[in-house]
């Protein structure tokens, strides 16, 4: 992730009259596949539009394959590209108050499950990979970065996101940052 001040806020990158306008979701009904991280979604539509405005944040899943936050933004342009998904979304379902909800030790456990996040994205990639649908190739892309971000990149990320729901802003040197064990 790449910041762009020294203490990045991503609720503060939102638009006037955001998050009463396009965000609604509830924590309550959090998608699981969601990453830790202010931006969620709770019950959000199955239309696949998320990916057309946020395609390196959003990807679709679950029983009935909705929008869930697989990348939190890092600035103010990822921000406003989730805006305007959550914007197209029927359902109000994204929210973006995760830094009231998520606790250190619940990081730490959606984490440590990262191994079902990999299975689901595994099980799904052969059919979207050849697909005749032009949505499913192009989401089987978001799987692949996903996954890759899974194994390289999202520990730094949720290590800094700890940082943050310790100390109350991302860390602003590359000093020691909090394990996720």
């Amino acid at each position: 992730m790449t910041y762009e001040e020294l203490c990045w806020e991503p609720l503060a990158a939102l638009p006037e009259g955001e998050p009463e306008t396009s965000f609604g979701g509830r924590w309550e009904d959090r998608l699981w596949l969601n990453v830790p991280g202010p931006f969620y979604t709770g019950i959000a539509d199955n239309c696949w539009t998320g990916r057309l405005h946020a395609p390196r944040h959003v990807l679709y899943g679950g029983e009935y394959f909705g929008e869930y936050v697989y990348r939190q933004p890092a600035t103010t342009a990822e921000v406003l590209n989730l805006v305007t998904a959550a914007q197209e979304d029927p359902y109000r379902g994204y929210a973006c108050d995760g830094d009231s909800r998520w606790a250190p030790e619940a990081v730490r456990d959606w984490w440590r499950d990262r191994g079902r996040v990999t299975e689901y994205l595994e099980s799904l990639l052969p059919r979207w990979s050849s697909s005749d649908r032009s949505d499913e190739r192009e989401a089987a892309e978001g799987l692949r970065d996903f996954a890759a971000y899974t194994a390289e990149g999202l520990d730094a990320d949720l290590r800094k996101y700890l940082f943050r729901l310790e100390e109350g802003c991302y860390p602003k040197s590359s000093g020691p940052l909090p394990e996720l064990r």
